[in-house]
């Protein structure tokens, strides 16, 4: 079975994490963790980097950074992972959602403005697989509001938005360094910021607020997320040859794009305003395909080719619903790409060879 997605690790890798072991820096110290902070941030044009444990924890923390009054709302995409909403209930706070973009899959800006209420203090936007939103919009909103942007780059490592790094478009911007992301800590997270008193907020409270002088004295209640050496010794290494493993996700896009055409699939989009990493490379089926995704799933599983469905919306989950939340809401766009849509194995591991019989598969599928 070709695999969907998987990491390459290399020398560099190896090489920091053995420092980690023979050094014995293996748990939240060590040289790797505020080198890795600095290089990513760095990478993405921001001051601040905070490294946590995963991007569910970054999205909970920034939140929670941000000092939110219990009840608050924050304004998110339906079409995005679970996570998004996770961090958003733990943190006290009420999500409102928002349909997606039929093209590039992301939070549908044009019908942002109208789910703004009295009670709206966030704004959670959301780059799919990828792809970046389209910001501009998204802060002018925000700024009129006096709403904060807390900005989910989980999946757009390297991505850009009107030459600017995805990672440097929000007040406080999340990230995930999962095995399947284009730079992978195995586990991991990271919340940039260019705020000062933020990145304080931010560093404290990921250290279950520990006093000064005195550590186990508690003036506010905070977390343990912090992030190991060995973990931020991959990261860094993964950010040295980031521009490589960018460029390997768009030549494998490219590739895909050309030998799916005339198809009755509808490829994945790059605005002109966006750089995209095609961090999965998403397809839809169209009407003329004569089924859905789980069908069309199966069928490239008998053809030895693994994939990965799109995400279900929010307000589809059956745990939120039992809880009384989106009773009611719609949303056609994210409906339609859940039910369609699925993503090809893309990982950087992925060969010519195998790329080539999975475009075979898919026509064969098809035809």
């Amino acid at each position: 079975m070709i695999p969907v997605n998987e990491p390459v690790i290399g020398e560099a890798e190896r090489r920091y994490v053995l420092e980690c072991l023979e050094t014995g820096w293996v748990s939240s110290a060590g040289r790797f963790i505020e080198a890795f902070e600095e290089a990513w941030a760095g990478y993405c044009g921001v001051r601040h980097g905070v490294a946590v444990s995963n991007g569910t924890a970054a999205l909970q923390l920034a939140l929670a950074a941000a000092g939110l009054d219990p009840g608050s709302e924050v304004v998110l995409p339906t079409f995005t992972i679970v996570s998004c909403v996770l961090a958003v209930l733990y943190s006290g706070l009420v999500p409102v959602l928002v349909d997606a973009d039929p093209d590039t899959w992301c939070m549908d800006v044009a019908s942002l403005e109208e789910r703004i209420g009295p009670r709206t203090r966030a704004i959670m936007p959301v780059h799919i697989y990828g792809h970046p939103v389209d910001m501009d919009p998204v802060r002018k909103i925000a700024d009129a509001c006096g709403l904060i942007v807390i900005e989910d780059a989980a999946e757009a490592h390297g991505a850009t938005y009107k030459g600017k790094r995805c990672g440097s478009l929000g007040d406080m911007s999340c990230f995930s360094f999962y095995a399947n992301k284009v730079v992978t800590t195995g586990e991991g997270g990271m919340v940039l910021t260019d705020d000062d008193g933020l990145a304080r907020k931010l560093r404290d409270m990921r250290n279950l607020c520990f006093g000064t002088p005195d550590r186990f004295r508690h003036e506010d209640l905070g977390f343990n997320f912090r992030m190991t050496n060995i973990q931020a010794a991959l990261g860094l290494a993964q950010v040295e040859r980031i521009d490589s493993l960018v460029a390997r996700k768009r030549e494998i896009a490219s590739r895909y794009t050309d030998g799916l055409q005339g198809l009755p699939l509808r490829l994945p989009v790059e605005r002109e305003w966006a750089t995209s990493v095609y961090w999965m490379y998403g397809v839809v089926l169209e009407p003329a395909a004569g089924m859905d995704a789980r069908e069309f799933a199966a069928r490239l599983a008998d053809k030895g080719v693994d994939t990965r469905p799109f995400f279900f919306g929010m307000h589809e989950q059956p745990a939120l619903l039992k809880r009384g939340l989106f009773a009611g809401e719609r949303y056609p766009v994210a409906e339609h790409l859940a039910r369609y849509g699925l993503y090809l194995p893309s990982g950087l591991a992925l060969t010519e060879g195998q790329q080539e019989q999975v475009i075979s598969a898919v026509r064969e599928v098809l035809a």
